[in-house]
């Protein structure tokens, strides 16, 4: 059993948190967040939309069954800390290969068990998202807090830069079966924002052969690929700090049919002429409510993000809003009413997550057959 050190969270509007430390030891700091999934606590931890955000769990217990290689949507945790009221560190799981706060610390991931994280995640909802500090080494709460305000803002930082993973080039995967009898599989560049291994399984498993290029790639180049239509993935972080890819997605309309995935949804409104605006604190979780409009059905979704497409600024341009959100009735998905670009604020791979929406990528590598 490891030495029970304590650590503490403090908030930039000087919250205190005390917890006792059962990952990685130092001192960070980060964007709080809360997310409201029961399960995939593993999911969460290694999707890069969470590059630089410290996660609190709002389910009072993770950890139970530990982690393992195939639930890992990357190859790395990219959170910056867990926070949680519970973290088991003894798992009871025939999956289990390791426990998760071992695994943190393999990772250098801070973790605070033993929280309130009733009233962190009530204060985030009431103040909205906010900065703070994290220590295992000197517990005081002002210099913390102090620490918090001066660090600098996620919407400062472009994190789509720092969450290329696996190759660091590009790479081609070919689908093992054809979608359409007697029709060679098409081809469907990934621009990756930030995406976990989820997209691109799916989009293999859907009979799709699939290019990944980075975030940064021109247009120039993803359509020196020849592709049959494009994805642009999610990400971290403020879709203004990724101009190059919204440069590129400006100049692939009209060239090929899109279709964008959380913050790749966002470039592409980007791209079109709108703009973002920031949520109070956020979607996190896998319980969110979303109409589509043209089919008039509800799906239950995943989302990770805190920015959203600001409806008033699509007055004029050639956007439809085909999903909103049920919760709080902001954008989840747009159309263009001119080319074939679509994208949906959600994770239609959804991992942690329901599938309701899984048919969107199926719908869309199906399209190209048309």
């Amino acid at each position: 059993m490891p030495d029970q050190r304590m650590g503490m969270l403090v908030l930039e509007d000087g919250s205190a948190f005390l917890g006792r430390s059962v990952g990685a030891t130092g001192e960070w700091t980060g964007e709080v967040v809360f997310n409201t999934s029961l399960t995939g606590y593993q999911e969460v931890i290694t999707d890069p939309s969470y590059w630089g955000q410290m996660v609190v769990f709002t389910c009072p217990h993770i950890g139970n069954v530990g982690v393992n290689h195939e639930d890992a949507t990357s190859s790395r945790p990219w959170v910056r800390a867990v926070l949680a009221r519970q973290i088991c560190e003894v798992p009871s799981s025939w999956r289990a290969q390791q426990s998760l706060p071992d695994y943190l610390r393999d990772h250098g991931i801070p973790a605070l068990s033993g929280l309130d994280t009733r009233r962190l995640a009530l204060l985030l909802r009431t103040k909205g998202v906010m900065r703070g500090a994290l220590s295992t080494e000197y517990l005081d709460p002002a210099r913390l807090a102090t620490m918090a305000r001066t660090a600098p803002p996620l919407s400062s930082l472009a994190p789509v830069k720092h969450v290329r993973d696996g190759e660091s080039g590009i790479y081609t995967v070919d689908a093992p079966e054809r979608p359409v009898r007697d029709a060679e599989p098409h081809h469907v560049v990934v621009i990756d924002c930030g995406s976990s291994y989820t997209v691109v399984r799916h989009l293999v498993s859907l009979g799709a052969r699939v290019t990944v290029v980075p975030a940064d790639t021109p247009c120039d180049t993803v359509l020196a690929h020849a592709p049959d239509g494009v994805v642009i993935t999610n990400g971290p972080g403020d879709p203004e700090q990724a101009p190059e890819t919204v440069e590129a997605v400006r100049g692939l309309l009209g060239q090929a049919p899109m279709f964008g995935i959380c913050l790749g949804h966002q470039i592409i409104g980007l791209a079109c002429g709108g703009k973002r605006r920031r949520l109070p604190y956020g979607h996190h979780g896998a319980n969110h409510p979303v109409l589509d409009r043209r089919a008039g059905t509800v799906a239950i979704t995943a989302q990770n993000h805190t920015y959203a497409i600001d409806a008033d600024s699509l007055r004029g341009l050639p956007l439809e809003v085909t999903h909103v959100n049920l919760f709080d009735g902001t954008i989840e998905g747009l159309r263009h009413t001119q080319y074939p670009v679509s994208g949906v604020q959600y994770h239609p791979d959804a991992s942690p997550g329901p599938h309701d929406s899984l048919s969107l990528l199926r719908e869309f590598v199906h399209s190209l057959y048309e």
